[in-house]
């Protein structure tokens, strides 16, 4: 789901000036605190704990903040982030976000330009702590390191005007690109419009484009013709990077076991979300819930094509201001379903990879596809298509 999001107005050497003036006051702050000392205090089990240290967890849909004042802060104001802010991701153990909002309407291209000079600025402000990962060797780097990766991506494809610009913005950071939201673009058509045009002709040249380059083309908002052609044009695995199955629940924004087995088919990998309405239809809505998702993807295609995309930062929905919630509810119709709470008890706290360890270890998963449901499978996904 995500905040659609568009950077401040604020003119970009202004941003810029406002990043540099912040620079060194990231030097000072907490850093990595070596193994997770707390975790077995907390009463998570050594399994659990040692399967986490190893995996490496990628999330294929973690903005590293949901709250905008927050992220205005850590970015443009010279308090910037606190030690305990810092220690929130450490502590997370997750070791890759993928940093994605959904941009689009008439200034999509200009906003896509200064979210990712904001983007890039901030991971440079706090360069002892974050790293943009943008290579293969990045994401083993992001596994053993004690810095945290981030890669730049965005929900949309919007800011695309021509194929030359996805090279444009390769050289930029991003890494990969949804190509829909939810609503109808020039490549195709998003999930929750009434008819489903699939992928254009334009739709058709930026993934060869995409693929040429090596960014990784995600289909989570697209509609169902959509989804299912782009795993036909696409030369090179397409990922789902977070969505659920619309077999456990009929929402539009979940897929079909159809575009699932073809996904899997063309090496991608799903990550599962942790948003309430895309889990479960009726209460109670829990993190067991969320595992029944990794199982159906798992007896489905295999559990080496299903991942995590929690579509969620380590707070959650439900922490964010009643204005921010309320803002970002109506950039949705009716059909997305918003119910009194929109994260999944057991998944809507900093460290909920760990909560989601043992209910896969309670489900009977052994460690090594544990581990690659973690990171592992999306580590290989991402492998191959920036490989080029």
């Amino acid at each position: 789901m995500t905040t659609p999001q568009s950077p401040k107005n604020r003119p970009a050497d202004a941003q810029r000036r406002s990043l540099l003036r912040g620079a060194g006051a990231a030097a000072g702050l907490l850093l990595a605190r070596g193994p997770i000392a707390w975790a077995a205090s907390a009463g998570y089990s050594k399994r659990a704990i040692a399967i986490v240290e190893a995996a490496g967890t990628i999330d294929m849909l973690a903005p590293l903040s949901l709250n905008d004042d927050e992220f205005d802060r850590w970015a443009y104001s010279a308090d910037g982030m606190t030690a305990a802010e810092i220690a929130r991701f450490h502590d997370s153990h997750i070791k890759v976000f993928h940093q994605s909002v959904g941009l689009g309407g008439p200034d999509a291209y200009t906003d896509a330009l200064n979210y990712f000079a904001t983007v890039n600025g901030f991971i440079a402000r706090y360069a002892d702590t974050f790293f943009r990962v943008g290579r293969v060797r990045d994401l083993e780097l992001a596994r053993t390191s004690a810095r945290i990766g981030v890669i730049p991506g965005l929900q949309n494809s919007e800011h695309f005007r021509t194929a030359e610009d996805v090279a444009a913005f390769y050289k930029l950071g991003q890494r990969v690109s949804l190509l829909t939201y939810n609503s109808q673009n020039r490549l195709g058509c998003g999930c929750t419009e009434r008819h489903d045009c699939g992928i254009t002709d334009f739709g058709a040249e930026i993934i060869a484009k995409m693929n040429e380059v090596g960014m990784l083309v995600d289909v989570s908002h697209c509609g169902d013709m959509t989804t299912l052609e782009a795993f036909e044009i696409s030369k090179k695995p397409v990922a789902i990077t977070h969505s659920n199955c619309r077999a456990l629940l009929n929402h539009p924004r979940l897929k079909t076991d159809e575009a699932i087995r073809k996904m899997a088919a063309t090496g991608g990998v799903m990550g599962i979300t942790g948003v309430r309405m895309f889990v479960r239809g009726e209460e109670p809505t829990t993190i067991e819930h969320i595992v029944d998702h990794v199982d159906h993807v798992a007896r489905l295609v295999g559990v080496e094509h299903v991942g995590i995309g929690s579509d969620a930062d380590l707070l959650g929905y439900d922490a964010l201001p009643a204005d921010q919630r309320k803002k970002l509810q109506s950039y949705y119709k009716a059909s997305y379903g918003f119910r009194e709470k929109i994260d999944v008890d057991g998944f809507n706290h900093p460290r909920k990879v760990f909560d989601l360890t043992e209910a896969l270890l309670r489900r009977g998963y052994g460690d090594a596809d544990i581990g690659g449901i973690l990171g592992g499978n999306f580590r290989r996904l991402l492998s191959q298509v920036w490989e080029h």
